[in-house]
């Protein structure tokens, strides 16, 4: 429904719109801009989106099919990514590849939006011109993603041929990825409504398995969707490890990939009823109840920060030596402490 003008975009509003102006921008703006709502909210803030020729600046406005809007866009991403002193926590290296201990907060490439501060400013700096060239001047040596705000592991190649190793071995899955992650109440087999709910079924050893399709939100460009017809196949198992609570109110889960799709786990746990603590996307603004955790830790989850997801383990073979690597992350201090919060004497009592 939009098309480019220059630095220019026009937006014409497409039928039965979201009730937001920034929702609905992001939904019609043309791909290629890569505006999120939250970017496109901050240019309505700043007075750079107009209606005939009048700045609009209420995100909240309510638009209407077949109006048309003006978005100044920002400038281009820079073509390459510059280099960046930021500390790295580096869990392994040789002449082929890199594994890395993300902190949560830091992105992993450059965007519109994010040109600078990433973890690639972080490796080019560090590692320079010694890292793939596969994934172009924006994102070298990067093989695969983990969200801004989860934490863990993720491996950089060095040199192609470990780019190419490593990147066919995400795409038959066979890299083990292991994640932890504190959700809101306790998945269990036993409830009726996890065993009717589709896509959901269930394997020796107390395992969820939850198999849907993954698809891009219908109407907010930065939301994934759980889709039972089409999308792109998603795998993830989840076993609890820890509830928290009388009656459980939280629990530490653990979630294996199949699959690695976009915002994936964060999905498929929003999809049975067990959205992570901290999600701003997918967790809303649901609080546990102090009833059953005790006012501290209803609070200390209700301050939590960021996505309670954190990326643990990462095996895979080495794609030059074919030796079998897994690497393991503990939980890191924020983390730890929403559990130790969550696990103290007196909750739920």
């Amino acid at each position: 429904m939009s098309d480019i003008a220059g630095p220019v975009l026009r937006v014409v509003i497409g039928d039965d719109p979201p009730p937001r102006l920034d929702k609905a921008l992001a939904r019609d703006v043309p791909e290629a801009a890569a505006l999120s709502r939250s970017r496109l909210a901050r240019l309505i803030a700043e007075g750079a989106v107009s209606r005939d020729g009048v700045a609009v600046t209420d995100a909240r406005r309510h638009p209407l099919a077949g109006e048309v809007y003006e978005v100044a866009a920002p400038g281009p991403a820079p073509a390459q990514a510059d280099p960046e002193d930021i500390a790295l926590s580096v869990v392994w290296e040789d002449g082929d590849l890199i594994v890395i201990d993300k902190p949560a907060g830091l992105v992993v490439h450059p965007a519109p939006g994010s040109a600078r501060g990433t973890l690639v400013n972080a490796l080019v700096h560090h590692f320079g011109a010694g890292l793939s060239g596969l994934g172009g001047a924006l994102r070298p040596g990067i093989v695969h993603r983990i969200d801004k705000d989860t934490s863990g592991l993720l491996v950089v190649a060095k040199s192609d041929r470990a780019h190419h190793g490593l990147a066919r071995q995400f795409e038959a899955h066979s890299v083990e990825r292991r994640y932890l992650a504190v959700v809101h109440g306790m998945p269990s087999a036993a409830e009726p409504r996890l065993a009717g709910l589709a896509g959901v079924g269930f394997e020796p050893g107390g395992v969820i398995r939850i198999a849907t399709g993954i698809a891009r939100h219908r109407t907010d460009r930065q939301r994934q969707a759980v889709t039972m017809d089409g999308g792109r196949h998603a795998v993830t198992r989840v076993r609890v490890l820890r509830g928290f609570g009388r009656p459980p109110a939280a629990a530490l889960v653990e979630c294996r990939l199949e699959t690695g799709r976009t915002h994936q786990i964060r999905v498929h746990l929003t999809h049975v009823g067990h959205a992570l603590i901290g999600d701003p996307t997918y967790g809303g603004r649901r609080r546990l109840p102090v009833a059953a955790l005790g006012a501290a830790a209803a609070e200390a989850a209700a301050a939590f920060p960021r996505q309670a997801l954190h990326a643990a383990t990462l095996g895979f073979v080495h794609p030059v030596t074919g030796a079998s690597l897994a690497f393991e992350s503990p939980l890191p201090a924020d983390m730890a402490g929403l559990v130790t919060a969550l696990s103290a004497p007196g909750a739920g009592t």
